[in-house]
Order: structure tokens, then C-alpha cells, then sequence
């Protein structure tokens, strides 16, 4: 069933209407005709089954068949990303929103090759990523795709996360799965990611002193993105073992 994003300021209670680029999509990309179902959703946890009403140049009017209330994760996961060089930040996002991340933090580090201004051109459209990864893969909580910052702002700015881990090279690094079982997660959860080159050593220092603990994924290096994927992966797999055991 194809999916199309309503903000949750535009949701009535029995008819939601599509327009814009959303009801562009729906019936000259897609082709959607009268009396079609489709799913709606907000972005924030809810989601409907309608059934396509009424279409005309640039709206499509549907009548709510059924309407769920999808509760967010029990430990959310903010994904604190150098961005790393050429477009492989669109495949972070992506993949990151497929799985299941509650916002994503660019970071520029050190070693970060983007400049901030191309970088603040980019936002928008790594949020449209995040947005159609969304769509496609049935997640109703779109993460937020924040403004790029440097990594110390970053680390100032830092909620009071229950768990805090960060992708390291260190010696003294601690496996992930090993990491989450001497310290279970709690709470919100931040996982940070350095780029090509890694974190500088005064980084490393700066994140140490704000709470968070170095993990490693194993003796292979990885590229960035592998190592995004990987970490999101173990970290969610951990996560759901945890639910279940409770």
C-alpha cells in the first residue's frame, strides 16, 4: 500500500486532504485513482488506512477507514554522525531512518572534509531522505535530520541521554553487544560516530568527558557508513532482545 505524509497540525478526524508535493506524488507519480487505499501518516505516531474520495489538480481528498496510534521506541536512539566525504551521509540517513532512529545529529569533527556552508545546503535534503525512507519502509516516526554543528557544540548540547556510546579504535574499547551488558541501556540513547580518519585524540577526550563509553565493533575496520549500519543494527537487535526479556 503506498504511503503518503499528512503533518499532524493538517489530521481531522475523518477526512484527511493531501496537497502540495504530497498529492503531486500521489496522483502523477503513483497514478492513484478515486476510490484507491492508501495510508497516511503523520510523523509523529499516527497512521490511517483511507480510501481516496475526490481528486483535482492539486488535492486529494480521503475518508479515514482505520487509524492506529504507533507508541515510540522505549529507548530512542539519536544518531550523532561526522559526516563523512562524498554523498555517503544520504545513505547513513537512509538506512539509519530503516532502522528506527529517533533523530540524527551531522557532526563536523576534525577530520570532516564537508564545508559548513555546503553542509547547511544540504539539510533539507538529507530531511527529504529521511522523509521518503519513511514512506518506504513503514516507519510512522520521522526522525529529525538536525542542522549541522561542530562536534564540541554538539557535546554541549546533549540531552541528559540514559546511555551514551561512541565508535572507537581505543585499546579499552568494549564490544557493543559486551558494552550493553556490563551497562544496560537506559533511557535515551546517543550513539556517536566518527569519520573518515577517526576522532581526534582531543575529541575522543571530549567525549570521554561527557559520559560517553567506547565501544568496538570488532577488529575490522570499517568504512563509515559500515560502521553506522553495523552499530544501528547490534544496538536495535540488543534493544529488542532487552523488550522481550522484560
Amino acid at each position: 500500500m503506498n504511503r503518503y505524509y499528512l503533518p499532524a497540525g493538517d489530521w481531522k478526524n475523518h477526512t484527511l486532504a493531501l496537497t502540495g508535493d504530497e498529492a503531486k506524488h500521489c496522483t502523477r507519480v503513483m497514478r492513484a485513482r478515486e476510490g484507491d487505499t492508501i495510508e497516511i501518516f503523520d510523523g509523529a505516531g499516527k497512521s490511517a488506512v483511507c480510501t481516496i474520495q475526490a481528486i483535482s489538480r492539486d488535492l486529494v481528498q480521503c475518508q479515514v477507514l482505520d487509524q492506529k496510534i504507533h507508541p515510540p521506541a522505549k529507548h530512542p536512539i539519536t544518531l550523532y554522525q561526522a559526516i563523512p566525504k562524498g554523498g555517503n551521509m544520504e545513505l547513513i540517513v537512509q538506512k539509519a531512518v530503516e532502522l528506527g532512529v529517533h533523530a540524527i545529529q551531522p557532526l563536523i569533527t576534525a577530520h570532516t572534509v564537508a564545508r559548513p556552508e555546503s553542509v547547511a545546503k544540504k539539510q533539507l535534503k538529507w530531511q527529504r531522505i529521511a522523509l521518503e525512507a519513511c514512506k518506504q519502509c513503514g516507519q510512522n516516526h520521522l526522525p529529525e535530520v538536525r542542522p549541522a554543528v561542530h562536534l564540541p557544540i554538539g557535546l554541549d548540547t546533549l540531552p541528559s541521554y540514559g546511555t551514551r556510546l561512541i565508535a572507537a579504535l581505543d585499546p579499552q574499547a568494549v564490544h557493543l553487544k559486551s558494552q550493553l551488558a556490563i551497562t544496560p541501556a537506559q533511557g535515551h540513547i546517543a550513539l556517536l560516530i566518527g569519520p573518515e580518519g577517526d576522532f581526534s585524540p582531543e575529541e575522543y577526550q571530549a567525549a570521554y568527558s561527557s559520559g560517553f563509553l567506547p565501544i568496538s565493533f570488532g577488529p575490522i575496520i570499517m568504512r563509515v557508513e559500515t560502521a553506522t549500519l553495523y552499530g544501528l543494527s547490534i544496538l536495535q537487535h540488543e534493544l529488542s532482545a532487552l523488550s522481550l526479556a522484560e
